[in-house]
C-alpha cells in the first residue's frame, strides 16, 4: 500500500507513535510519506520506501494568521496524485483530519476516491478538542472520517461522552518496539556491569502543567530524605524553569539532572528504577510504557488510560495526580526492597511485551485493508 501519514513533527506522544508506525510500515514493504511542518524528530534517514514531505505556508497579508489547514489539504491532494496514494492516516482531528476531508472532497472532483483513517491522541479531544471555537469542526472530522481510532479505553469513551460521534471507533494502542529496548539493556550490562548503589527515578514528558512536572519534584524531594536516590529529568517545555527553581529552592540541585530532549530516552531509562508520572491529563501515557519496556517501575496518577498499562500493585501503583503523600509511600515502598523493586521491574516488562509493536502495526494494515474496501 501507498500511504500518506500526517501528524505534528515534535516530541509529543502523537508524533513519536506516528513516526515509529510509518518506519515500520516501510519496513514491510509499505511506500510511506509523511507529510508535517518540519520532519518529525523520530524519523531516521528516508529511503525507497520512506518519504518526507514540508508543508510550506506562503506568508501572505491579508491573513492575520498562518492558514496551515489550507497548506496541508493542498499538498495531501498534491502528494496523493503524485504518488498515486492509496489511504491517508492522519493523527489527531485538529487540524489534520479536517484537512484531510478537504483534501479528500477536493480529490473526489478529479474522480479519485480516497480513504481517511483518522487516530485520536487525546488533547485533541480532551483539550483543543473540547473549546467551543473547535467542538463543532472537531464531531464533523470524527464523523467524516471513514475509520478512527483511539489509543485506549478512556479516550474512547471520554470522546463518545463529549462528542454526538455517529462513527464508530476502534481502540488500537500506542506501542513499543521491544527489541530496541531489550537491546538497551543489554549495552547498559555490558557498560555497566556493577549496578550503582544509587537509585535512579526518572520523569519524562513535554512538561506541560497537566504533567505535574512540580510535584515529581516534591515526591523526589520527600523519597531523597530517606533512600541515596538521583532524578532524571528529560524534556523540555513551559514548567521546566519552575522545577529547576523548586529544586534550588529544596536544596536538590545537586541530586536533580535536567537533561532536556532526547531521541534515545531508553539509553538513560535502562539506568532507571522507578519512572514517575504524576499527570493530571493523560490519553494513554506512552512515557510509562517506553519506561516499562525498560524494566523500570511506574508511579503513576490514575489518569486516562494510564491504569490500563500501570496494573495497580503489579507494575507499580496509581494514585490521584496530586497524592503527594501516597505517590512518595509507595515508591518508598518499591525502593528500599530489592526483591520488591526486581518483582515490580519484571511486571511491568511483561506487561509491555502486550504492547509491541509486532503485535500493534498488524492491526493498522488490517484497518487500512477495511478503509480501502469502504471507497471500493
Amino acid at each position: 500500500m501507498k500511504i500518506v501519514i500526517v501528524c505534528y513533527p515534535t516530541f509529543g506522544g502523537s508524533g513519536v507513535m506516528a513516526t515509529e508506525l510509518g518506519m515500520s510500515l516501510a519496513d514491510h514493504g509499505h511506500e510511506v510519506h509523511f507529510i508535517a511542518y518540519k520532519k518529525p524528530v523520530r524519523l531516521n534517514d528516508l529511503n525507497e520506501n520512506l518519504y518526507f514531505h514540508k508543508v510550506k505556508v506562503p506568508d501572505y497579508p491579508l491573513f492575520s494568521f498562518v492558514p496551515y489547514e489550507l497548506a496541508l489539504s493542498t499538498k495531501l491532494v498534491d502528494i496523493v496524485k503524485k504518488y498515486s496514494i492509496d489511504l491517508l492516516h492522519v493523527h489527531y482531528a485538529i487540524p489534520h483530519a479536517y484537512a484531510a476531508y478537504m483534501a479528500k472532497k477536493m480529490l473526489k472532483d478529479q474522480l479519485i476516491n480516497i480513504p481517511i483513517v483518522t487516530t485520536l491522541h487525546g488533547t485533541d479531544i480532551t483539550l483543543v478538542g473540547n473549546h467551543p471555537s473547535y467542538k463543532t469542526a472537531v464531531t464533523f472530522s470524527i464523523n467524516k472520517s471513514d475509520i478512527v481510532t483511539c489509543v485506549s479505553n478512556s479516550l474512547k469513551n471520554d470522546t463518545l461522552l463529549q462528542f454526538d460521534i455517529k462513527n464508530k471507533i476502534r481502540v488500537i494502542p500506542n506501542f513499543i518496539d521491544l527489541n530496541k529496548y531489550i537491546l538497551q539493556q543489554d549495552l547498559c550490562l555490558i557498560e555497566n556491569p556493577v549496578p550503582s548503589k544509587e537509585l535512579v527515578i526518572t520523569h519524562v514528558s513535554n512538561f506541560r502543567p497537566v504533567k505535574n512536572v512540580l510535584n515529581v519534584i516534591k515526591i523526589f524531594y520527600n523519597i531523597q530524605k530517606k533512600l541515596d536516590v538521583r532524578l532524571l529529568m528529560i524534556g523540555e517545555g513551559p514548567e521546566k524553569t519552575k522545577a529547576e527553581k523548586m529544586c534550588h529552592d529544596l536544596n536538590i540541585s545537586h541530586l536533580v539532572d535536567f537533561l532536556g530532549n532526547t531521541s534515545q530516552v531508553e539509553k538513560n531509562l535502562c539506568h532507571s528504577d522507578l519512572f514517575l508520572l504524576p499527570s493530571s491529563t493523560e490519553s494513554f501515557g506512552l512515557a510509562a510504557l517506553e519506561a516499562m519496556a525498560s524494566k523500570v517501575a511506574i508511579i503513576s496518577s490514575n489518569a486516562g488510560g494510564l491504569p490500563e498499562i500501570n496494573i495497580d500493585g503489579q507494575t507499580g501503583y496509581v494514585s490521584d495526580f496530586n497524592d503527594i503523600d501516597f505517590m512518595t509511600e509507595k515508591a518508598i515502598s518499591i525502593l528500599e526492597s530489592k526483591s520488591i523493586l526486581n518483582r515490580f521491574k519484571e511486571n511491568a516488562f511483561l506487561k509491555a511485551q502486550e504492547f509491541d509493536i509486532n503485535k500493534i502495526v498488524p492491526l493498522y494494515e488490517k484497518t487500512y485493508l477495511e478503509a480501502l474496501n469502504l471507497v471500493k
